[in-house]
């Protein structure tokens, strides 16, 4: 299934719906929640900086958009009742979950395996992989409330070819790859549709910090991938189950 490029978002696209978006203090988390909003929802900011995630809740409300909520978590150390604590507050709050977009991210370095730190392996595999799973597997029962739920895994070009030196986050992102696709294939039957979405090269925090020398100029913005969730989590794409896109 091919992604309208030209396609342009209704105003009320995201009207009444719920969103909870993961990496929300920056980058496409953060770009994602203000078009969210921009759009009629009620987004969840979830991240482990508070400072981050407030300064989206006040650019969300300064520019109209429903009260957005705030939900600090540091993925590296989040544990299974973790998550079933976040699923509860959101089933009090909320009732129900319309969308879930796994956007949070950790790449340290680039490090050739034999070199690379067991400890951060460990920090890597929760953050891009561990984190995702539980966090889906504790909001399933939320998402199936919702007449048409969108849960958007977003990988990466190192998840479907190996690179060197990607270490442990391309192994994470090979693994996000089948993780998105068994949870497609298991919903097949349910209101909860799931996707992928590659990026590609874009001008972030994550991506300067491993490539300083980059030439930023090249590098799409955040906010030029806006319109690609949007349709993803809107239900103008409810015919997309089990796909990836590509930005």
């Amino acid at each position: 299934m091919d992604y309208p490029h030209d396609y342009q978002p209704a105003p009320d696209l995201l009207q009444e719906r719920v969103i909870l978006i993961t990496g929300a203090g920056d980058g496409i988390g953060r770009a994602v929640a203000k078009a969210c909003a921009d759009h009629g929802a009620t987004v969840i900011l979830l991240g482990k900086t508070v400072r981050k995630l407030e300064a989206v809740y006040d650019e969300i409300e300064e520019a109209g958009g429903p009260e957005a909520a705030i939900y600090p978590m540091n993925l590296e150390g989040a544990s299974p009742a973790d998550f079933e604590q976040l699923a509860s507050t959101l089933e009090e709050n909320f009732g129900r979950l319309d969308g879930l977009v796994h956007n949070a991210a950790l790449l340290p370095y680039l490090s050739r395996l034999k070199d690379h730190e067991i400890e951060d392996w460990m920090k890597v595999l929760q953050v891009n992989l561990n984190a995702p799973f539980m966090l889906t597997q504790m909001c399933i029962g939320l998402l199936q409330k919702s007449a048409d739920a969108s849960v958007i895994f977003t990988s990466d070009q190192a998840g479907i070819e190996a690179k060197p030196f990607w270490g442990a986050y391309g192994v994470s992102k090979y693994g996000l790859e089948g993780l998105a696709r068994t949870w497609s294939q298991e919903l097949a039957t349910t209101s909860v549709r799931v996707n992928l979405l590659d990026p590609g090269p874009t001008l972030t925090a994550l991506r300067k910090r491993v490539f300083p020398g980059e030439d930023n100029s090249q590098l799409k913005h955040p906010e030029s991938l806006a319109s690609l969730y949007l349709w993803l989590l809107g239900p103008d794409s409810q015919a997309a189950r089990g796909e990836r896109f590509s930005a």
